[in-house]
């Protein structure tokens, strides 16, 4: 059985300078009140990997507008257009990858793969110094796992073993991201007792999560 943490401690978990998955698309997903605690803590230095960077007031975006973020590692910043700003003006590193080839990157890492291979980029900017393979005579650039020290997830429902559902398009990239961390925080609307989640609605099992966040009061 888990005690649940507030969003104070949850963010005091996540040292500066620390590589943190966050769960969410465009904000869906993704654990608020722990964002928001990481603001208000005065994160600095972080390596921040997620779908996108939101906007400047949802999701990631709260981080990178903060000075949180050293550097992204996302599919897109398209939405946030502070982040553009600070990439232009040197003041926090972008990594854009491939919204596939990032999902399959964060698989990679929580499955203990050495990587994965994959067509997209070949040929293009993206495929400078990576390694190319052949495979059957097609090209496929070898991407290399992603892992972080912490990862940062918003679920539906969690029970008192910390087994979590998550609900229609907030799934994303919470389950993949709680494989691919050494700590795992999650931030759930309700906690139920043992029993009520039915084993086959069980999205990520407790064993992955280390801390459960506390419902708001």
């Amino acid at each position: 059985m888990r005690e649940a943490i507030s969003p104070e401690a949850a963010a005091a978990l996540v040292p500066d300078g620390a590589t943190v998955m966050i769960g969410g698309f465009l904000g869906v997903g993704s654990p608020r009140r722990v964002i928001d605690a990481l603001v208000a803590r005065g994160a600095r230095g972080l390596t921040v990997i997620g779908n996108d960077t939101g906007r400047p007031d949802l999701g990631i975006g709260r981080l990178v507008v903060a000075g949180c973020v050293a550097r992204v590692i996302v599919s897109h910043i398209g939405t946030n257009p502070v982040t553009q700003q600070k990439m232009m003006a040197g003041e926090i590193e972008v990594d854009l990858v491939p919204q596939g080839t990032l999902a399959e990157r964060i698989r990679a890492g929580g499955a203990g793969l050495g990587g994965v291979l994959t067509p997209t980029g070949v040929g293009t900017t993206v495929a400078e110094g990576k390694q190319v393979i052949t495979v059957d005579g097609r090209d496929y650039l070898l991407e290399k796992p992603l892992r972080a020290d912490v990862a940062l997830l918003h679920c539906y429902e969690a029970d008192y073993y910390a087994n979590l559902t998550y609900r229609l398009t907030a799934q994303n990239f919470n389950p993949v991201m709680a494989m691919a961390a050494d700590l795992v925080i999650a931030e759930p609307d309700e906690v139920v007792p043992i029993g009520v989640i039915p084993p086959d609605h069980v999205r990520t099992p407790g064993i992955l999560v280390t801390h459960l966040v506390e419902r708001p009061r």
